[in-house]
């Protein structure tokens, strides 16, 4: 999509079935697309920090997992842009179902009478599309089928917004919304208007910036829902920063 002269790297002819805005191997002949590449790492860097605040603080499994899978997601982004192979990337678009999955379990579990139902449909639901999308490698499909999954989350989503009355979590809510926009717009702007940013003198690199906005829009969403969860929990929650960095501070009773 960003140029019609092939240029063959390290990793070979693109095979994938999606293209971005930026050319391919024009910065090192190992990276297909450097910067899609690159922009991975921050969103990386912040699941991790969530995840070990999860563990440290003993939130629910369901929280560790979730910062897991983005993890997960922007590692198999990084497989995917930097190689443009078909394989590779099922390893992006296979884990974005995945992360979703993820974020209905941890909205619409707490409400859930039959805790064991939810966690087995989900997972059978996700290895049933990861088998699915491996062979007939949807194009189309798949971004609709996201699309459908995200607009699930928004009841949900915004019951905990307006039963929360900390300035600070509504604060909160508002970075992730603002962030994850204009990631998206970015996203769209890539798309449709590349064959007019091609011709630039720099590139914009729409495509990074909707990873690097998709990676903080994570962190937190992620935090947020911890935050709800442990008001649920009566756990005593407390929106703290480290280096301008959100993230929850709880206090669980003794007996638990």
């Amino acid at each position: 999509m960003a140029d019609a002269t092939q240029i063959n790297g390290y990793w070979g002819p693109t095979t994938s079935t999606t293209e971005w805005c930026e050319k391919n191997y024009a910065v090192t002949p190992y990276l297909a697309e450097f910067y899609n590449t690159i922009s991975n790492f921050p969103g990386i860097i912040l699941g991790l920090i969530g995840l070990i605040n999860s563990i440290k603080q003993r939130f629910e499994k369901r929280f560790s997992f979730l910062h897991l899978s983005t993890m997960t997601l922007g590692f198999g982004s990084i497989l995917f842009h930097a190689t443009m192979q078909t394989i590779q990337q099922q390893s992006e678009e296979t884990p974005m179902v995945w992360v979703i999955l993820m974020y209905i379990y941890v909205l619409y579990s707490p409400d859930w009478h039959y805790t064991s139902t939810m966690p087995t449909v989900l997972f059978i639901y996700g290895t049933l599309f990861a088998a699915l999308h491996s062979w007939f490698r949807f194009v189309l499909i798949f971004q609709v089928h996201c699309v459908f999954l995200s607009f699930l989350c928004l009841p949900r989503m915004y019951k905990y917004y307006i039963h929360t009355t900390d300035p600070h979590a509504k604060q909160l809510a508002h970075m992730y919304i603002l962030s994850m926009v204009l990631g998206g717009l970015c996203w769209i702007l890539d798309w449709t208007f590349c064959g007019r940013v091609s011709t630039w003198a720099i590139n914009p690199q729409g495509h990074a910036w909707w990873h690097l906005l998709r990676g903080f829009s994570s962190y937190f969403a992620n935090t947020f829902f911890q935050f709800c969860r442990a008001q649920q929990r009566d756990w005593d929650p407390e929106l703290r920063y480290f280096w301008g960095l959100p993230y929850v501070k709880i206090s669980k009773p003794k007996r638990e």
